[in-house]
């Protein structure tokens, strides 16, 4: 049976059209599965009307009906400003809507919340060598990987006990390699592995970032570790860092360019050993 056809002219055939491009496939996978779900909803409620009908004053009424999550309003903002800024240089609008429109505000906080030593301790205390979750954390915890790039990472990326990939981040333009710490090697010894990915659901399945994420907050409540995924690689950052990684260290195991997040890490790590140099100098009776 053939699929209902979208008015031309209407936002639906725009976003369609748009989901045919080249700009659109060089974007990731978890890119363009998040955008799907975004013009799911757009299409649902404004989806047959004329896309020269949207304004930036509908733009910013999207932006403004998901503004108590401001994550999923700049990745509605973002949605909308590739598929205008195609539409724009492929001559279907003479104005692009989304064109000054401001994103919202981050909140002031720190991020994900790091992992503590204790959180790692309960994890592994409840989940032991052994176990799917297990594997999920020292993929995590060992590679430095975030866990768009953990799911994908298998043997198949592994040659002479070194991990090479391209991550996500990057748009797989930029290479990681990994080296396969004992620890790490051992946990994967013991599995269960997929045979695509180390990583893998009851199965043996791959796994997408979204549901690994998932699965491994679930196992970290069960464990009574009030965090998520995003957390491991902090704590691997921090380990590192006390541990003396440097600057470009740091940025040859997690991606990092620019040196600036790198940097925020070795600097927390040296304040440390200044100030438990420094603080004996407190006490006056050691003068």
């Amino acid at each position: 049976m053939a699929l209902p056809r979208q008015p031309i002219h209407s936002l639906e055939w725009l976003i369609a059209r748009h989901r045919e491009t080249g700009g659109w496939l060089t974007l990731s996978a978890a890119t363009r599965r998040q955008r799907e779900n975004i013009f799911k909803g757009v299409i649902a409620n404004v989806g047959k009307q004329p896309y020269q009908a949207m304004t930036k004053a509908v733009i910013v009424a999207g932006r403004e009906k998901r503004a108590a999550t401001p994550a999923r309003a700049r990745n509605f903002l973002d949605a909308m400003r590739g598929l205008f800024r195609w539409a724009l240089e492929a001559g279907h609008v003479a104005i692009d809507p989304t064109a000054g429109v401001k994103n919202p505000a981050r909140p002031k906080t720190d991020g994900f919340p790091v992992w503590t030593e204790d959180d790692v301790d309960r994890f592994e205390a409840r989940w032991p060598v052994g176990t799917r979750q297990r594997v999920r954390l020292d993929v995590l915890l060992y590679t430095g990987l975030r866990r768009g790039d953990a799911v994908r990472a298998g043997r198949q990326h592994v040659s002479e006990g070194v991990i090479t990939l391209k991550i996500e981040k990057s748009r797989y333009t930029m290479e990681v390699t990994i080296p396969i710490l004992p620890v790490l090697a051992a946990t994967l010894a013991a599995g269960p592995c997929g045979d695509l990915a180390f990583s893998c659901g009851e199965r043996g399945q791959p796994l997408t970032k979204e549901t690994f994420g998932n699965d491994f907050r679930e196992a970290c409540r069960e464990a009574k570790v009030q965090k998520s995924a995003h957390g491991v690689r902090k704590i691997g950052a921090t380990r590192a860092a006390n541990a003396g990684a440097t600057v470009a260290e740091l940025e040859a195991i997690f991606g990092w360019q620019g040196g600036a997040m790198a940097s925020l890490y070795t600097r927390a790590a040296d304040r440390r050993r200044l100030a438990k140099g420094a603080i004996s100098k407190l006490d006056r009776n050691a003068w």
